[in-house]
């Protein structure tokens, strides 16, 4: 009993410490991630040439041109990447933008190294949660402080996921690591519950179904909202750049805006994913219910966790119904799938903080 104990601390420990080792890399990616847009901005000659482009209705900028630079008292020519983010003459569909770094070389090798740091802080993160499974031997997900750990953990491994398959997601790197660690270190600092902590409704099969499947629907959704607030400013940024009164964006959002993919991409990206990860939520509600008359005799009892999870896909509902009618699309379904976002951050932390009901375990 002692020996299982003291392994079961030892584990717990170890998951501790991956876990703010975790956190020390995600901080090193984060710098990355932010040299990669401040070095990816592109250079005086790329701007003005795409300023040339939006007032022109004739040509297209240059695809690159080439600089000169004194070196040691020689002339050196630079090539240097224009890369344009105007429209067609007469049009708002724009072309999508890098993703994140362009016109320096710079910026993309930053970006590579953001990446591979970010790599690593998910292999360290996952770690910490598997070792937390050791330690508890269980679902690693019964109160605040595992949850927050394990959906951070998953969103990342979502975004790896879909640049493993090939798609220009670079975009979310920066904000999601931002937010990666905030998270964390609202777990690590007011979250924490010991790894021996279990109420007795939570031994069930269900904890692993019905949890799990929370925490991928909830960090899906949360890409998705990523997606759709960066889509409310490009969108505004297009906006500037279309007005016919001449009226242009500040140079500072340009230059982060402009390499984002189009409004229309990203609106379409947001989308898709609430969309697909929509029947998983769905699944997730029944889950619970299911999960709810085997330990309580009901299958629903208005419980805040449940009425704040069904006024979440209430929520989702509208807005995937709003995308398929005629004048809910655009910036008005996106307001709609924030206030689903919102429901669902309510859901977990003001609702298990706040309030008090059958689902609030071990203080949080």
């Amino acid at each position: 009993m002692n020996i299982a104990a003291a392994a079961n601390e030892d584990m717990a420990y170890i998951s501790n410490v991956l876990i703010y080792s975790a956190m020390a890399v995600y901080t090193l990616a984060f710098a990355a991630h932010s040299a990669e847009w401040v070095l990816g901005s592109r250079s005086k000659v790329g701007r003005t040439a795409a300023a040339l482009t939006h007032h022109s209705s004739t040509a297209p900028a240059p695809a690159a041109t080439m600089t000169k630079r004194k070196s040691s008292g020689t002339t050196v020519l630079e090539h240097t990447e224009v890369i344009t983010r105007q429209p067609a003459p007469g049009s708002r569909d724009f072309p999508d933008g890098p993703g994140a770094a362009a016109g320096s070389r710079k910026g993309e090798l930053y970006g590579r190294i953001a990446l591979s740091l970010t790599v690593l802080a998910f292999l360290i993160h996952l770690g910490g949660v598997v070792a937390r499974t050791w330690s508890v031997q269980r679902a690693p997900w019964a109160n605040m402080y595992e949850f927050s750990t394990t959906f951070s953990m998953v969103a990342v491994s979502a975004y790896l996921l879909f640049l493993a398959r090939g798609k220009n997601v670079r975009w979310i790197g920066l904000p999601l690591v931002t937010t990666v660690l905030l998270d964390l270190g609202l777990a690590v600092s007011v979250l924490y519950t010991e790894s021996d902590q279990l109420v007795p409704a939570l031994h069930s099969y269900w904890l692993w179904i019905h949890v799990s499947c929370a925490i991928i629907s909830g960090a899906m959704f949360y890409l998705g909202a990523l997606a759709t607030v960066l889509y409310l400013f490009r969108d505004r940024y297009e906006s500037k750049l279309t007005d016919p009164q001449g009226k242009q964006p500040g140079a500072l959002a340009a230059s982060v805006l402009e390499r984002l993919p189009a409004a229309a991409s990203l609106d379409r990206f947001a989308y898709r994913v609430n969309a697909v990860i929509f029947p998983l939520w769905t699944f997730t509600i029944i889950a619970g219910a299911i999960w709810a008359e085997a330990a309580w005799g009901r299958y629903w009892g208005w419980d805040p966790k449940e009425t704040w999870s069904f006024i979440t896909w209430v929520a989702y509902a509208c807005y995937l119904h709003a995308r398929a009618t005629a004048g809910w699309k655009g910036r008005k379904a996106a307001y709609l799938a924030l206030i689903g976002f919102a429901c669902f951050i309510f859901n977990y932390y003001g609702v298990n903080m706040f309030i008090n009901g059958l689902h609030s375990y071990a203080g949080v």
